[in-house]
């Protein structure tokens, strides 16, 4: 029998996800500690209630409600208690006291990493968050190891299982978005408030986290532009796939130069019409995917579940392998890249295209019009649709796609076509991504 070192893991949390990283965590032992070069010990599980009932049946006497006694001793924690507090604490505790720290909580990440990572490089200890961002998909260590020699130009990423399966329903069998949110909480993809989701908020949390990673800088989750699914409608999506388009709820981290020729970076969320022949597009249900953009190594494509416990389970538990390695190995815990520090710029300054949608008085010269509106504003029209509005006596429908303009020339644009007596109404503006 090989003599190992014990390795003591202490676990926060014993929910979906935390309960899968248990039973495996036992189950696969000595497998684990073939990996890892030393036997990982689960000392204990933090919970609030040990006689609630879970998914996964669990050794009694590894459950407690005492969180701060069970870390102190502890090797490694794995923090999957989610939210803010008492997750940042028990995290600080436990970095002070010397052990490595696995983490899944996107939340606190986007709102305090910089804070947690500094604690950390402090102490020599090490922050693991493969989970935070896509489950299953391996993206956090190939942002931040395997492309570190690289410069990355732009993160297209679908993140959020529960709002790309709607939007799928939506495209592939023309449901309406109440019908798909329907389907989607029976499925359990959408939550009894799916405000965090259908928000953009679980998104945007993500983006913050991949926007760092990418260019190496400190980004806050309040700094990142956020819209949501909850506008879009059927007719939307038919006309997206009349145009060779569908919808997706994207984050966005992007490394682009402002209007007063500042580098920095953008991060954004928001619902943007995808070309049908770009990878993301065929990325459907509740799966999750990652487009990288980077200068050297060309487009890359990361893909799979997003979400599920025991999916999340594997990532946390090669977090686990890697902590563990380190332990072994010694010295001192490796930490963030924040050396480049680019500031995080405002949504006007990104430059796309976008697909703008208009009601507009059905007469001669109206066509001139809108087109000089688009000139006035420095954004040049590429493209335009024009029929009968259904169902609307005396109007036509304008679909206007733009050449690469600047976000705060269409938002000019736009202003002027609300004040323009030939336009009844703005459908909708839609970002077109992927196609640069």
């Amino acid at each position: 029998m090989i003599d190992r070192r014990t390795l003591r893991v202490a676990l926060l949390g014993a929910g979906s996800v935390g309960s899968q990283v248990a039973r495996l965590l036992l189950e696969h032992r000595e497998e684990l500690a073939a990996r890892a070069g030393a036997d990982l010990e689960l000392v204990g599980i933090a919970v609030r209630d040990v006689s609630a009932p879970r998914d996964v049946e669990l050794p009694r006497e590894l459950l407690t409600t005492d969180a701060e006694s069970l870390i102190v001793g502890a090797d490694i924690v794995i923090e999957l208690i989610g939210g803010i507090e008492p997750a940042k604490s028990l995290i600080l505790q436990a970095v002070n006291s010397g052990a490595d720290v696995i983490t899944g909580n996107k939340a606190l990440l986007a709102a305090h990493g910089s804070e947690l990572f500094d604690a950390t490089e402090q102490v020599g200890a090490s922050l693991y968050y493969e989970a935070s961002v896509a489950a299953a998909i391996p993206i956090i260590r190939p942002l931040r190891d395997s492309l570190a020699g690289d410069n990355i130009n732009r993160v297209l990423a679908i993140v959020n299982g529960s709002t790309n399966f709607i939007l799928d329903r939506m495209d592939r069998f023309g449901d309406s978005m109440e019908e798909a949110s329907k389907t989607a909480f029976e499925l359990g993809y959408l939550e009894a408030d799916p405000t965090l989701d259908v928000d953009g908020y679980d998104a945007a949390q993500k983006a913050t986290i991949l926007a760092s990673l990418a260019f190496h800088s400190t980004i806050t989750a309040d700094g990142v532009h956020r819209e949501g699914i909850r506008d879009i409608t059927a007719e939307q999506m038919e006309a997206a796939r009349s145009a060779g388009y569908v919808i997706k709820l994207l984050a966005i981290a992007e490394r682009i130069v402002g209007e007063d020729g500042t580098l920095g970076v953008s991060a954004r969320v928001y619902p943007a019409l995808v070309s049908r022949d770009h990878p993301l597009a065929s990325v459907h249900g509740g799966n999750n995917a990652v487009f990288v953009e980077a200068e050297a190594a060309g487009p890359l494509m990361f893909y799979g579940a997003g979400a599920g416990g025991v999916q999340t389970a594997s990532a946390v538990l090669g977090d686990l392998v890697s902590a563990a390695r380190r332990h072994v190995a010694g010295g001192p815990g490796v930490g963030g890249s924040t050396h480049a520090d680019l500031p995080l710029l405002p949504v006007d300054d990104i430059i796309t295209r976008y697909q703008v949608d208009l009601r507009v008085v059905d007469r001669p010269g109206v066509l001139a019009e809108i087109a000089g509106i688009f000139a006035g504003a420095d954004v040049s029209v590429e493209t335009v649709e024009q029929k009968v509005a259904d169902g609307e006596d005396g109007l036509a429908t304008l679909i206007i796609g733009t050449h690469l303009a600047r976000e705060k020339s269409l938002r000019g644009a736009v202003a002027r076509l609300e004040e323009s007596d030939v336009v009844h109404k703005i459908v909708s503006v839609l970002r077109v991504e992927g196609a640069k």
